[in-house]
């Protein structure tokens, strides 16, 4: 493996590109301490001990840190890691022991959105977050079956009087364009149409 290049990211870190492919992030001081140069060779057997023990440990530290914080899913988790330059087997390393530990767990992490989020967000808006966070359609399906046994979500007709509330909507004095706009705004926020039309008074 040829060192093609190294950049600097930052007064002490820099960017290894490994035959002309970005590989890695070390310290300057790993730099000298490994002697690794730009246009020398880098031995198979640095180089996993680079992945597999320097970088590995370092990137189940960096999520252990993340997590302090705040909760994320394996994927932002995984993105996170990704941004701060681990290689994928640190990564893979660093998601394995924190998921053993029950540091992450998507189905936990689900049931605590929809809890938080239940109270003003349409069932479909949080299934659209929870997905782009990387959460499974199954996790999600079993997290919302659990909060509704538990009572830790409002109902989505309550929701949608709450904001009508807020918008200061009144049916009986609302001309047909009002109401149409209302229901327009309702619909993007994720609301069914039968649910809408049914609190706002308009036929469907």
């Amino acid at each position: 493996m040829l060192v093609t290049d190294i950049t600097e990211l930052s007064r002490t870190k820099a960017r290894l590109y490994i035959d002309y492919q970005p590989a890695f992030a070390l310290y300057k001081s790993e730099l000298n301490k490994y002697g690794i140069k730009q246009g020398e060779e880098l031995s198979e057997r640095l180089y996993e001990t680079l992945v597999n023990e320097v970088l590995a440990k370092r990137a189940v530290l960096r999520a252990m840190n993340l997590l302090k914080s705040r909760d994320y899913t394996e994927q932002q988790l995984t993105n996170k890691l990704r941004q701060n330059e681990y290689p994928a087997e640190a990564i893979d390393n660093a998601i394995a022991y924190v998921k053993k530990y029950g540091y992450i767990e998507d189905f936990r992490y689900s049931k605590s959105y929809i809890s938080y989020a239940g109270a003003t967000k349409s069932r479909k808006q949080i299934i659209n977050e929870l997905l782009i966070k990387g959460v499974s359609k199954e996790n999600i399906d079993k997290a919302f079956e659990e909060c509704i046994e538990e009572n830790n979500i409002s109902d989505e007709e309550e929701l949608i009087r709450k904001l009508l509330q807020k918008k200061h909507y009144d049916s009986a004095e609302s001309t047909l364009q009002e109401k149409q706009k209302i229901v327009a705004f309702l619909y993007r926020k994720g609301f069914p149409l039968d649910k809408i039309y049914k609190v706002v008074g308009q036929d469907d």
